[in-house]
């Protein structure tokens, strides 16, 4: 009799403590996303419209050429964004945990994480304020009698902004792998009469790879979605998927079957990103 209470008392207290977060992803994950997918299978639906699910004509006009040209751009955006912060964010990230003294190495974090205090809308407001033409860059580029470049409204402005704003989470990820790093195996493989480079790739990747792929995976999924940027700083040729499933739910398009189909879409995207994530971001590679 002992031994089934205290059965009881095992199952039921996890249950307890999970309980008011599984409410919560219950009624603004799980329930929403269900209202998308029902909205997905509804053909041209428009706010008023009584929704009576018909079939798949959404998801098949999404294989339309100038879609999927759309959904590719977006991939791209993400995935340039991707490689950018890695590079620019891998020497910084290092330095800080293995050079910089450890008394600075907090403060030095916070001035990377003081940007993300700001609403991301007013940064990129800030990147127009600098790549206008009539802005800071091509007033500083004139000044010192250099030609003037045309940046707003382009792709590159995107890239610029999208960087900006997602450096800092590549940082965090990748210092946090960094501190930890084993110093006594590069030691080891300089005894064993390894160059730095070779020593680089062969202990220092393999035991922040979990770390460069967790950074990595958060930046692209972030980058996927990201619609301030693109709209701001990109003009009406950098249309993301992300901007296009706007559109649909408050643009004049007003196809809600359409964007709820585009939103699926993403989300399946997403969702394997965040399978591999789970899969090849969790402890070190076996040597």
């Amino acid at each position: 009799m002992q031994k089934s209470h205290r059965f009881n008392s095992d199952w039921l207290q996890p249950m307890v403590l999970l309980a008011p977060a599984g409410i919560w992803l219950l009624l603004l994950l799980v329930l929403p996303t269900l209202i998308i997918f029902q909205l997905s299978l509804v053909p041209n639906i428009r706010p008023g419209d009584i929704v009576n699910p018909s079939g798949l004509q959404n998801y098949l006009r999404i294989i339309d050429p100038v879609y999927v040209e759309v959904i590719k751009r977006s991939l791209i955006l993400a995935g340039h964004t991707t490689i950018i912060c890695l590079i620019m964010s891998f020497p910084v990230a290092y330095w800080i945990a293995q050079i910089a003294p450890q008394k600075w190495r907090n403060l030095l974090l916070l001035g990377f994480v003081l940007p993300l205090w700001t609403s991301s809308l007013l940064r990129s407001y800030a990147w127009i304020t600098i790549l206008r033409p009539t802005g800071l860059l091509n007033s500083l580029l004139t000044t010192l009698k250099l030609p003037t470049v045309e940046l707003l409204n382009q792709t590159p402005a995107v890239f610029i902004g999208m960087s900006y704003s997602l450096l800092p989470y590549m940082i965090l990820i990748l210092y946090a792998s960094l501190e930890k790093l084993d110093k006594r195996l590069l030691e080891a493989a300089a005894d064993l009469g390894a160059s730095p480079l070779q020593a680089f790739w062969k202990v220092t990747v393999p035991q922040i790879l979990p770390g460069i792929t967790a950074g990595s995976m958060l930046v692209f999924i972030t980058g996927l979605g990201d619609f301030a940027n693109p709209e701001l700083l990109g003009g009406a040729s950098s249309m993301t998927a992300a901007r296009l499933v706007y559109n649909q739910f408050l643009g004049a398009t007003q196809n809600w079957g359409f964007g709820s189909a585009l939103s699926m879409t993403l989300i399946l995207v997403i969702s394997i990103a965040i399978a591999l994530l789970i899969k090849f971001g969790e402890g070190t590679p076996k040597q």
